[in-house]
């Protein structure tokens, strides 16, 4: 999901509680009444996610989906394929499949920030010959829509949810240090006073947790690094210029925020932070035992405790309290949250397209899209399901994470953004481990990135925000 004017300005309107999707393919079969599945013609159909973890919400909503979907095509298959990997490995690991049709499944779950790259190496299928015959495509919000749609004005995904970031905090760990119950930090000093207090009053306890590292991939940029950088006046991306920036003040300035937190203490252990199962183990471990005081995470995570996910708690939504992440001097909006999301989409090789269309208006019945974005802890992106009692009271977090909507920003989703994620990981772990300073780290980003999108498609305007 991308800084793109288009999409900052949809942000920007508080009413991201997006739109819809259902069901209907342009062709000459009947259409099903109410959303349903259509009968395509039997078929095996192969779809592939990534598993993270027990990945409990999506194997149970998928085997559902297979159930549906085989019910109402008689004669056709669903294999569900799982990826277990970390996130860059997942990527990886699809785009390897993705390369030949004997091994490409036919839908496929896409991180949006990918397309842009995806579609320039060939691997998906644009997808507008079946929603132009779709009526329930309109009811998206552009910003929804516009997640899926690439640089050539095609689009290659039907969204499932979309999401925010912010701190969640531990109310027992925060009245042992002496900390507010209602915790409202204005700046990065004030988390970074926080976290000090939980090191130095209550031992054996990680006090804050920023995603840093190769082994976290996208994790690390996105809700680690980006968290920080667009809560300075400094952006990856000018994109009047249409620009990378490089040689800001706020880079270097949140690379220093990553020095502080690992050289005192306040955060993980490098040899913690590097393990590639650190995002589940935050989920499923470090804050359901009340061994973390602050967590830097999505609005997803409390899908972990419900009684379908990885590690049930009742009595997480006693325990942690939540906050929007602060600029670093409380200057523009006073808060700063991310979004990103996923999509479905169809490879370009896929042997069934047809069918895994059909799969795809299946999964996003009004009924499978609720039940996911409400086990799934996804902020819906159906207004029919976002105006549902039961995913409105599903969670006391889902309110709050929605309203950080309105300020929201989203990545460079351009075809070069994943090389120049991978940079900034590489300035973190460099920065964290000790090998490198943060100038040095900036420095080696700013000539890295010269060298990705070449010297002239770069600029040291971040433009403001």
């Amino acid at each position: 999901m991308v800084t793109r004017k288009r999409f900052k300005a949809a942000a920007a309107v508080s009413a991201l509680l997006l739109a819809v999707s259902a069901c209907s393919q342009g062709s000459t079969t009947k259409e099903p009444e109410a959303g349903g599945s259509q009968s395509a013609g039997p078929a095996n159909i192969k779809i592939a996610y990534q598993q993270w973890g027990p990945g409990t919400v999506m194997k149970n909503f998928l085997a559902g989906v297979k159930t549906e979907y085989e019910a109402a095509n008689p004669g056709s298959k669903v294999e569900i394929l799982p990826i277990v990997a970390s996130e860059n490995d997942y990527y990886t690991k699809l785009q390897l499949m993705m390369r030949s049709p004997n091994t490409a499944p036919d839908v496929v779950y896409e991180d949006t920030f990918l397309i842009n790259s995806d579609i320039t190496a060939g691997y998906l299928r644009p997808l507008d010959d079946y929603i132009k015959g779709w009526d329930q495509w309109g009811q998206f919000e552009d910003t929804a829509k516009g997640a899926a749609k690439a640089l050539d004005g095609k689009t290659y995904g039907v969204p499932d949810g979309t999401d925010t970031r912010a701190l969640w905090y531990n109310k027992q760990l925060f009245a042992k240090a002496g900390l507010p119950a209602d915790w409202q930090p204005k700046t990065w000093d004030d988390v970074l006073t926080a976290a000090r207090a939980i090191k130095q009053k209550v031992p054996g306890v990680i006090p804050l947790n920023v995603y840093s590292g190769k082994p976290m991939g996208e994790a690390s940029a996105m809700q680690g690094f980006e968290m920080l950088l667009y809560g300075t006046k400094d952006t990856l991306y000018n994109n009047d210029q249409q620009k990378w920036v490089v040689g800001s003040q706020g880079f270097k300035d949140s690379l220093n925020f990553i020095k502080t937190i690992y050289s005192e203490g306040l955060a993980p252990t490098p040899k913690q932070a590097l393990d590639p199962n650190m995002g589940s183990k935050v989920g499923t471990e470090l804050l359901p035992g009340g061994k973390l005081g602050i967590a830097l995470d999505g609005s997803w995570i409390y899908g972990n405790w419900q009684k379908t996910g990885a590690k049930p708690w009742p009595q997480w939504s006693e325990v942690l309290g939540q906050t929007a992440m602060p600029t670093q001097d409380g200057g523009g909006k006073g808060k700063v949250s991310l979004s990103g999301g996923w999509t479905w989409a169809i490879p370009a090789k896929s042997k069934n397209p047809d069918a895994a269309w059909n799969l795809i208006k299946t999964l996003q019945t009004q009924k499978n899209a609720a039940k996911y974005a409400t086990e799934g802890a996804q902020i819906a992106v159906r207004k029919d399901v976002a105006s549902d009692a039961a995913y409105k009271s599903s969670a006391k977090s889902t309110q709050f994470f929605t309203d950080l909507v309105s300020v929201t920003v989203y990545r460079p989703a351009y075809a070069e953004y994943p090389k120049v994620s991978n940079e900034i990981i590489t300035a973190m772990e460099a920065v964290m481990t000790g090998q490198s300073s943060p100038d040095e780290a900036a420095k080696n980003y700013d000539e890295a990135v010269e060298g990705i999108v070449s010297k002239d498609k770069t600029t040291t305007d971040s433009g403001g925000q």
